[in-house]
């Protein structure tokens, strides 16, 4: 994919933010500074995308906090939801043979590994380690845990291998060689594969996004900092990789900000949105500066 350089008369009016990594803190808020650039960029006329593997349930406080109602990215572009109107513009499902087949060839490779599964905003496993967490399981059990089989009734948007970093290599192995043109396979954290339709990508669903609100490629900027941010960020007019982004990530991306722990998602905004400098963050967080997210309640499974 041919990267487009961003004319250097035409303003961004449209920013894509990743989540866990680059707009979220380690702790998991943001600071008052990063709030308040959002605002700006919106009062600018900015449209903000939030792009992310989490599903809808697991954005949403986030979006209602911030006052982002744009079209969202969801499950590495398998999935394009309107928070607004709380409906699906795009969907990329597996279809069920196939997430059927890649279980029994996980399982045999590792009997151990936890499959989970994700279709649209439900999620739905066999087998719930809190050890092996992901961020929506931190604060939503699954939908249901029950046989898998008796589960595997429709089309899957997202199958999920959770198991110990050494493990989860082989078994990437296992199915990338199996499987590689019939799946696409993102990486954001290194206990957890992810497995979703060949054309799902944030690169796809954030055009078809930038379609939508007819802004041209060239005028589009994307920040993230792990591997399944690689495709947007080589597509958007402008991409940006956090300080703290895998090295993967800062070997193809040269535009670097500081990381999501030191305001780097503000200090973007001003630098190439406001073209403020002066305002652009501090070294270090201010005491008291925290922006918190409300934090949905627990649910429990249903069998």
């Amino acid at each position: 994919m041919p990267h487009v350089l961003p004319h250097p008369h035409l303003p961004m009016r449209l920013l894509a933010l990743d989540l866990d990594g680059t707009l979220l803190r380690t702790d998991k808020n943001i600071t008052q500074h990063t709030a308040r650039a959002l605002h700006a960029a919106q009062h600018a006329g900015v449209c903000i995308v939030l792009a992310t593997a989490r599903p809808p349930r697991s954005v949403a406080a986030i979006a209602q906090a911030l006052h982002i109602n744009s079209w969202q990215i969801n499950y590495n572009g398998a999935l394009i939801h309107d928070p607004v109107r709380h409906r699906n513009i795009m969907h990329l499902p597996l279809p069920l043979d196939l997430a059927q087949h890649i279980i029994q060839v996980a399982r045999r490779a590792d009997p151990q590994v936890v499959v989970s599964i994700e279709i649209l905003d439900k999620w739905y496993t066999d087998h719930f380690d809190p050890t092996l967490p992901t961020e929506t399981s931190k604060n939503f059990m699954p939908d249901c845990v029950g046989p898998l089989n008796a589960i595997l009734r429709t089309p899957v948007t997202k199958l999920m291998f959770l198991a110990p970093p050494d493990r989860l290599d082989i078994l990437h192995q296992t199915i990338s060689q199996k499987f590689s043109q019939q799946v696409a396979l993102a990486v954001s954290d290194r206990h957890l594969l992810q497995v979703l339709h060949p054309q799902a990508d944030k690169a796809h669903a954030l055009e078809r996004i930038a379609t939508h609100y007819k802004i041209p490629r060239a005028q589009v900027m994307a920040i993230g900092d792990a591997p399944n941010d690689l495709g947007m960020l080589r597509w958007a007019g402008l991409g940006i990789a956090m300080a703290n982004a895998w090295t993967s990530v800062h070997a193809a991306i040269k535009n670097v900000v500081p990381s999501n722990d030191d305001d780097g998602v503000a200090h973007a905004i001003h630098h190439y949105i406001l073209h403020d400098t002066s305002a652009s963050a501090p070294d270090t967080p201010l005491p008291g500066d925290r922006y918190g997210f409300p934090q949905p309640p627990i649910t429990k499974p249903t069998k």
